[in-house]
């Protein structure tokens, strides 16, 4: 599976994400390759799920990738219950 973590500019905010959604996966037991990428350069890329604040996700247009919202960059529960909501609906 591969994930996209997305900000404005691919560099801070996305690679906390990043390290964040790589422990929720590791610890769901998920093989996931996460990427940090800036929200401009979405429409380039192929992934499976996209990862983002609910500013991000507005911008990302009309982007055919699955896109979860995620509140709280730390939160890892939050993430691991979105994770796993994601897959079950698969």
């Amino acid at each position: 599976m591969k994930i996209l973590a997305v900000c404005g500019f691919g560099v801070g905010t996305s690679l906390l994400l990043r390290m964040s959604i790589e422990s929720a996966c590791s610890q769901l037991g998920i093989s996931a390759e996460v990427e940090n990428v800036d929200v401009t350069s979405v429409s380039g890329l192929s992934a499976d799920l996209i990862m983002s604040s609910a500013e991000i996700a507005g911008e990302l247009g009309s982007v055919n990738i699955p896109v979860i919202v995620i509140n709280n960059f730390m939160d890892l529960g939050e993430i691991k219950d979105k994770l796993q909501k994601q897959l079950s609906n698969n």
